[in-house]
């Protein structure tokens, strides 16, 4: 999970849609393992408050862009591209 602090190890945008990839070693039975996990969300300017904020919710148009960077964080993670620890954008 993403940790509070800890900055993603790579990032993808399209638009306002974001997917951030943290990388987690643990042990696990007595071996190390490497276990990733994703958060994608959604900017927003929220007219009342005047300022942007983040949400997790999507309209219909925000599929296509939720797709590309869900497709390129599976990517990234199975590709092996992660492996080096990658540089969060």
């Amino acid at each position: 999970m993403a940790e509070q602090g800890k900055k993603p190890i790579k990032e993808f945008k399209a638009g306002t849609v974001r997917a951030a990839i943290w990388k987690e070693d643990r042990e696990d039975s007595g071996r190390q393992t490497i276990r990733f996990s994703v958060k994608i969300e959604k900017r927003y300017f929220d007219e009342a408050s005047k300022e942007w904020r983040n949400t997790d919710y999507f309209f219909a148009n925000d599929l296509p862009r939720l797709r590309l960077v869900a497709e390129r964080a599976f990517e990234f993670i199975v590709l092996g591209e992660s492996k080096d620890g990658g540089d969060a954008e």
